[in-house]
């Protein structure tokens, strides 16, 4: 931890920005505003439990982590305010954060006996300016939905305020946020829940929080579904594969991963199939309440247009799915034949044809599902947040993309007749080697005297009469003897 971290975790409190320039994973922003009194005056309040298990669940051992209180900063009395920074521990970050929060309760004006007030905006800002120091991590910010600063009673325009800032500022690429129900009674105040939120910062932050959910660690914490804020233009809906037709050899499966595989037959020669989907909308709490559809295939270098049977949807909630009948173009062009190169080094296993299928909704109107809004009427009566949900005007379509593998299985039979040809051919090689290099017998008569002679094939050697005079040359060959330059006069022949 360095020097400036451990002045911060001394002091509890930061001059100017009021947090920490310096790069974390995670950032826990906790309102200790007047409207929380509550939280913190009930006995059976489970809000600091649940701060405690969230930032334990999120973060892992070794991860950058900040706590900070927030209400709104006055001269005297800076916002956000460090409760603790430091590196999870290896044993986690649960008796870390349960310390450092324990005696944490409601802030009060400078010099005042008013409880302060509340501004969202300034500790998201103050977070992913300051804290995280404008690289990748995640804020996360436990609040009661009530964003007054100065007692602003035009909470709307605060909330409108607070949602550009969501989807405009501070390079957030992804916020959910998760209402939970939690009745709690103070002395002065009321509340029937609160408001978890997590803001991605850049890209990598995105691929964090994607792994974090993936993990289900924090479904552990927190079992309501999580309310999607941002983005609401890619990955909106969901395609899963029922039933193909008049497609022989020809089935499509769902991978664990996500992966849309379809399995071909090496003999299937189907260029199209039809395809029954089940088109799924996966934007919680948004209802697609009209949309355009169109798709594309883009495999084996080729981007061809898919066929539907519908092109709209109409009024699908999230969660629900609707079915969707498709023409989709096969690459059988693309497959390499059962006797190719690429066939015989697939024997036994798949060859795999990677690509992709793009599903994009035009002229996409969304609204709030009735029961998200029922849920945050009764979670925090009054209060008109949940219109910050609406979308902005300028998300008028999105995008969803499905990877796919084609994957062609081959028999091991066409290897094992290259394999065998192969053999025969080594084979046919070996014996024709053996048979040039064997040394062979060629019978010769010189002047009347039989001879033998040892020749392998492709020699010549010289003959020679009695007086020692070359009188000739024999030629050996695979197919037999020859006699070459024969002298005239001479008495050679072969055979005895």
């Amino acid at each position: 931890m360095s020097r400036a971290f451990r002045h911060i975790a001394a002091a509890g409190a930061l001059a100017g920005a009021c947090l920490p320039a310096w790069a974390v994973s995670h950032v826990f922003l906790v309102q200790n505003s007047g409207w929380m009194e509550p939280f913190y005056a009930d006995p059976a309040s489970q809000f600091k439990p649940l701060v405690v298990e969230l930032a334990a669940a999120a973060t892992q051992p070794g991860d950058l982590m900040v706590l900070a209180s927030f209400n709104q900063s006055r001269p005297g009395a800076p916002s956000p305010k460090a409760l603790l920074s430091a590196r999870v521990a290896s044993g986690g970050a649960r008796e870390q954060v349960r310390a450092a929060i324990d005696a944490l309760g409601p802030a009060r004006k400078p010099g005042s006996s008013a409880l302060a007030d509340t501004d969202l905006g300034e500790a998201v800002q103050a977070a992913t300016g300051k804290a995280l120091g404008g690289k990748p991590g995640l804020v996360w910010l436990v609040t009661n939905n009530r964003n007054s600063p100065n007692n602003d009673q035009a909470t709307a325009l605060r909330n409108r305020e607070f949602y550009q800032l969501i989807h405009q500022g501070g390079g957030i690429t992804k916020t959910l946020a998760w209402p939970l129900k939690m009745p709690v009674q103070g002395q002065q105040f009321r509340a029937n829940g609160l408001m978890v939120y997590v803001f991605a910062v850049g890209a990598q932050g995105a691929s964090e929080l994607d792994a974090l959910l993936a993990s289900g660690r924090i479904a552990k914490v927190i079992t309501e579904p999580p309310a999607r804020l941002k983005p609401l233009d890619r990955a909106t809906v969901r395609l899963v594969p029922r039933k193909v037709e008049d497609a022989p050899g020809v089935s499509f499966s769902m991978a664990s991963n996500g992966m849309l595989r379809a399995d071909v037959a090496p003999d299937a020669k189907t260029p199209a199939a039809k395809i029954g989907w089940r088109l799924e909308n996966t934007m919680y709490p948004y209802t697609i309440a009209s949309a355009t559809l169109a798709a594309r295939s883009v495999l084996g270098g080729e981007d061809r247009p898919i066929r539907l049977a519908d092109a709209r949807v109409d009024g699908l909630a999230p969660g629900k799915s609707v079915p969707l009948a498709s023409v989709m173009q096969l690459p059988v062009a693309q497959l390499p034949g059962k006797w190719s190169l690429e066939a015989l080094r697939s024997a036994g296993s798949a060859y795999v044809l990677p690509g992709r299928i793009e599903l994009t909704l035009t002229g996409q109107r969304l609204e709030l599902s009735r029961a998200f809004r029922e849920r945050m009427a009764a979670l925090f009566p009054g209060d008109p947040l949940p219109d910050i949900f609406i979308p902005p005007s300028s998300i008028d379509g999105s995008r969803a993309v499905l990877p796919i593998e084609v994957r062609v299985h081959y028999g091991v039979g066409p290897l094992l007749a290259v394999m065998a040809a192969a053999l025969g051919a080594l084979a046919a090689a070996a014996g024709a080697a053996y048979a040039f290099g064997r040394p062979r017998k060629a019978y010769l008569t010189v002047e009347g005297e039989q001879r033998t002679m040892m020749a392998r094939a492709g020699t010549t050697q010289p003959i020679y009469d009695k007086a020692g005079a070359k009188v000739a040359s024999l030629k050996t060959t695979l197919f037999g003897h020859q006699l070459t330059d024969l002298r005239d006069g001479a008495q050679v022949r072969l055979g005895r």
